[in-house]
């Protein structure tokens, strides 16, 4: 980081574990990047601001204007950012406006977007479909950001008309680090025809899912099943019964998966497994092009 970087405007996406920062021009151009663990979790209100000066404040020479997305905005955040009700805008109106010590440092958090019935809420994911529609307009169909809680969008005339999340990445965190299962389950390796099996059973059949994951532990006993064949399985019913009951979202639509590429190529080809061809969009990319197109919309 340079004290000779004189940005236009600094991005931030303020996740729960995590903080990271771009130095912008007006243009949208990067100028410098950075990173920090001084994620939301970490800070009580009072530490966000020096959180923030910690790691962009050699950018922060006079005025200074910050926009920010993500669990920043959460209740336990610096401000919270009150929901957008969909059907509306990713990026809707209502920016909240967060309290600062210095009055030349101005941080508007995006508010996050919420469904009434069923309800349900997502906050930071709402940037990256901005991203992604600035960078696709007029793209109708379905968006899937896959994550600890992935989210299924529904995308019509620029708008999120509705969503439905699945706890699929925490579910598969705590079974294979906090139940019997983690005597079972590797850390890493891969079996994809284990995955492959596993998704066509739980497609198929979802409601043995309970059944289906003890056997995971049940194989290793009995047949000595390897420790990345499980992963790969547990992986499989976990994502099989997400796409069962997602099948109303993705059949017959086009289908565009926003995320880090690994776990996005699993989704990929789960979908391929169903017969739906999926676009494979990089997600920091897309959580910078919402950022900037939110700086756009609060600049008029």
């Amino acid at each position: 980081m340079s004290a000779d970087i004189k940005p236009d405007w600094i991005a931030a996406d303020w996740g729960t574990s995590n903080l990271r920062v771009w130095a912008m021009t007006e243009s949208g151009t990067v100028l410098a990047q950075a990173a920090s663990n001084a994620g939301m979790a970490s800070l009580t209100r009072d530490g966000f601001e020096p959180a923030l000066r910690n790691i962009a404040g050699q950018w922060m020479d006079g005025p200074t204007t910050v926009v920010a997305c993500g669990m920043v905005g959460a209740r336990q955040g610096w401000v919270e950012a009150p929901y957008a009700t969909v059907p509306c805008p990713p990026v809707a109106e209502g920016f909240a406006k967060a309290v600062t010590a210095d009055a030349n440092l101005q941080v508007h958090v995006i508010p996050g977007l919420r469904q009434l019935t069923p309800p349900d809420v997502m906050r930071g994911e709402e940037t990256q479909i901005a991203g992604f529609l600035a960078r696709n307009p007029n793209w109708d169909g379905i968006l899937c950001l896959p994550g600890t809680h992935t989210k299924w969008v529904h995308i019509s005339a620029d708008e999120v008309v509705s969503f439905k999340t699945f706890m699929t990445g925490e579910l598969f965190a705590t079974i294979s680090n906090e139940t019997v299962l983690r005597h079972s389950i590797g850390d890493d390796g891969w079996d994809q025809t284990a995955f492959d099996d596993a998704l066509s059973d739980a497609m198929s059949r979802p409601e043995r899912l309970t059944s289906d994951l003890f056997a995971l532990r049940a194989a290793h006993l009995l047949h000595d099943q390897t420790l990345a064949t499980a992963r790969a399985r547990l992986s499989g019913l976990l994502i099989g019964c997400e796409l069962a009951g997602t099948k109303p979202y993705w059949l017959g639509q086009q289908v565009a998966v926003i995320g880090a590429s690994k776990i996005s190529s699993i989704y990929i080809n789960a979908l391929a497994a169903q017969g739906v061809p999926a676009t494979q969009v990089q997600g920091d990319a897309t959580t910078l092009a919402g950022l900037t197109a939110a700086y756009r919309r609060l600049k008029g």
